[in-house]
């Protein structure tokens, strides 16, 4: 698994989104992924805080020459979106991400990577131990449950930071800023349906829409991507038309901020 790193430049960037990677650092448990970046701050000999909702920002002093230059915040979230084709056995609670290397590529064996946004703590911790890179003072800022509800974010402890310049590396283009976003909302409904006893002489079939390509909800949904939940309601809608049968039950996963890959329905059809 690691032998999909090898040769990889940065080295040291490369290293650490490996270490990331053997880390299960699901949105509200990112705590051994906290921890980890406060064993790599304490091992260079550098101060560190933490806040009441599980932030962690660590004080990294300028290089000679750069002290006079304004404080600088760099800002990533520990947390991944934990998502996995359903023919895949994978725990995130306590298994690795398995890393594959695919020509200029490096993906994940049948789950999410955690690049969003291990990559960008992946970065600030290769600037915390590199000796090459100069900069001027920074506190660099770890943020917790970014992808289900920006909590950390939210939650931070203002009294921790002393810049006022802030540079997030939540971001999918080498060489662009982005000075705003269109910003998010969640909606939760609940609708009570009546249930019925399977008719006699209806068996259980189950019907799959699997092999899409999938992505971030907010990154690719312009692309015109299938969602496997919207096609499942449509081949239900029409097979109504033909034929007789009973929803049982659908499942098209529950990440809010992912284009489902998969869905499946257990449907009851008279069994001639």
């Amino acid at each position: 698994m690691k032998q999909a790193i090898e040769g990889l430049e940065p080295h040291l960037l490369w290293e650490h989104f490996y270490q990331l990677s053997q880390i299960p650092r699901c949105s509200k448990h990112e705590e051994k992924a906290r921890d980890y970046v406060i064993d790599v701050a304490k091992r260079n000999h550098l101060e560190y805080k933490t806040d009441s909702v599980g932030n962690v920002v660590v004080k990294l002093p300028a290089t000679p020459g750069k002290e006079n230059a304004p404080v600088v915040v760099l800002q990533s979230h520990l947390d991944m979106v934990c998502e996995k084709n359903k023919d895949v056995a994978h725990d995130f609670s306590k298994d690795p991400i398995e890393l594959v290397r695919d020509g200029e590529w490096i993906t994940a064996n049948g789950t999410t990577l955690g690049a969003d946004n291990g990559i960008g703590v992946a970065a600030m911790l290769a600037v915390m131990e590199s000796k090459e890179v100069e900069h001027g003072p920074l506190e660099l800022l770890f943020t917790i449950d970014e992808e289900t509800g920006l909590t950390g974010a939210s939650g931070l402890d203002e009294h921790m930071l002393e810049g006022r310049t802030l540079l997030n590396l939540d971001s999918e283009e080498d060489g662009v800023i982005y000075i705003g976003c269109a910003g998010g909302r969640d909606t939760e409904f609940f609708l009570k349906k009546d249930t019925e006893a399977i008719l006699d002489g209806f068996v259980p079939v189950k019907i799959l829409v699997t092999g899409l390509q999938g992505g971030h909800s907010g990154l690719n949904i312009h692309e015109g991507r299938g969602n496997a939940i919207k096609l499942l309601n449509r081949l239900l809608w029409n097979l109504r038309k033909e034929v007789d049968f009973q929803l049982g039950e659908m499942d098209g996963g529950n990440k809010h901020n992912a284009i489902p890959r998969e869905c499946d329905a257990i449907i009851f059809v008279a069994s001639n």
